[in-house]
């Protein structure tokens, strides 16, 4: 099927142009099948792309919404209103630093702290060194995304200063030496709460954001378990 791709504001820059064809396999798809060609064929927008609001027919349209053969799909960011970009992913592939920062900063964005997770190979536990051949990584994947919001909606009551606000975690099976998690935290200077803010970010996600890692090493697997156990008051608003 053929569709007509509209873009808007930053994803038209990156692109070089605000509308073009896709075509794609099959009769119809979803939404999300057009994001993901539209991916395919301009990578380097790949954050934008999956933060954008999309509309089919000149109507919002929402993962798991059908795209036929002939339809218009726009995609474009938060409408202006004074909205700092924002981003929450569980990433199946491997998470672009460059490509993240760029996503969350503005004009007036002067400094970005990321705090960036690696699969460690050697852990010394109590004088024991444990060895890890990789990690499996799983998530509970509508909870953990409503999680991220409210994650960054603390860090926005916290901090008010911080800008964009990127929340990124890897599921899957991961090597030694990979990235598993990207906290970044944008502002206009350094001394506005972003370091604050990306510390917070990844030990809050360590207590309610549902996500599990499976240790792999010569010696077994197993799951890690935390001890953290929600209360009332890790709701997220209503």
């Amino acid at each position: 099927m053929k569709v007509k791709i509209l873009l808007f504001a930053t994803l038209k820059d990156l692109a070089g142009q605000n509308n073009l064809t896709l075509n794609l396999p099959g009769d119809s798809g979803t939404i999300e099948d057009v994001r993901a060609a539209l991916v395919a064929l301009y990578p380097k927008m790949e954050a934008n792309v999956k933060a954008s609001i999309a509309a089919v027919n000149e109507e919002y349209a929402f993962a798991g919404d059908k795209v036929s053969d002939g339809d218009s799909v726009a995609f474009f960011p938060p409408v202006s209103g004074g909205q700092y970009p924002e981003i929450f992913q569980l990433a199946a592939g491997p998470i672009d630093h460059d490509e993240i920062i760029a996503a969350i900063t503005i004009p007036a964005t002067g400094a970005v702290c990321v705090f960036s997770g690696m699969v460690r190979g050697k852990t010394d536990k109590d004088g024991t060194l444990i060895e890890t051949e990789s990690l499996e990584y799983e998530a509970y994947e509508p909870m953990a995304l409503a999680k991220m919001r409210q994650v960054a909606e603390e860090i926005r009551q916290q901090w008010p200063l911080v800008q964009g606000i990127a929340i990124i975690q890897r599921v899957g099976k991961l090597s030694v030496g990979q990235n598993t998690i990207l906290i970044a935290c944008s502002s206009g200077h350094r001394d506005q709460g972003c370091f604050e803010a990306s510390r917070y970010g990844i030990d809050r996600l360590k207590e309610i954001v549902p996500v599990w890692k499976k240790e792999i090493g010569a010696d077994g697997n197993a799951w890690v378990e935390g001890h953290y156990m929600p209360t009332a008051k890790d709701r997220g608003e209503s």
